[in-house]
């Protein structure tokens, strides 16, 4: 598979997958299926382990950038960042052909085609080789949806929030409690934490930085769903 290392946060849907290299953790993009979904492989640089954020289609893709050598990671983990379908049609047979456990939140799990090997809420970490990612819960696009967060502790944070948060606006919604409920955590749980400099990656289409989305925060809100 081509890979481009001059990372932008941008892919095309059946093109090359991105790579950024961080010092202790290697970040991997690739549109995968007819929606444009990330999938993000993140490689540990010292254990080689690994773990696929959203299984979301296109296994052979996967596996492709995965690797088929030696020297290619192993895929310890799989996370779902919630329960629609566009974003799990590759988690059977991805978790199958590299014995990967799988990761989502209890609210998310049970329409899932592989149950949960283990569930996660609020605040839990998941280890991805030496590094770790944070999850925080982001209630409103789906009931489970959760963001997983890297801190980089030679630079900046970095974001991946399936379709919670987008360039330009929260993840859609379906009736008004649920838009303030999903607005409410990420100006707490997100915009309220992190920094501007926090670079995210959400569930289809490109990167933005925090920075770049906060002063749209009031105009999101009073957008409405």
């Amino acid at each position: 598979m081509d890979v481009a290392t001059n990372y932008t946060g941008h892919v095309d849907p059946g093109g090359a997958a991105a790579r950024r290299e961080l010092p202790s953790l290697t970040i991997n993009k690739l549109s995968v299926g007819p929606m444009d979904n990330n999938a993000y492989l993140l490689v540990c640089n010292t254990t080689r382990d690994a773990l696929l954020i959203d299984a979301a289609n296109d296994p052979e893709r996967i596996e492709d950038l995965i690797g088929h050598g030696q020297d290619r990671p192993r895929l310890r983990t799989i996370v779902t960042t919630h329960q629609h379908p566009d974003h799990w049609q590759a988690l059977g047979a991805v978790a199958g052909a590299n014995g990967a456990n799988t990761i989502a939140h209890p609210d998310d799990a049970e329409p899932l085609p592989v149950p949960p090997d283990r569930l996660v809420t609020h605040g839990d970490t998941i280890p991805v080789g030496d590094c770790e990612l944070e999850v925080i819960h982001l209630r409103g696009h789906t009931p489970g949806s959760i963001a997983l967060l890297y801190r980089d502790p030679t630079g900046h944070p970095h974001l991946f929030t399936g379709d919670s948060l987008f360039p330009g606006g929260p993840g859609r919604t379906t009736n008004p409690e649920d838009f303030t409920s999903l607005i409410n955590d990420l100006e707490a749980r997100i915009f309220g934490e992190l920094p501007d400099d926090t670079w995210f990656y959400p569930g289809h289409g490109d990167d933005s930085t925090l920075g770049e989305q906060r002063p749209q925060l009031e105009e999101w809100r009073s957008r409405g769903w």
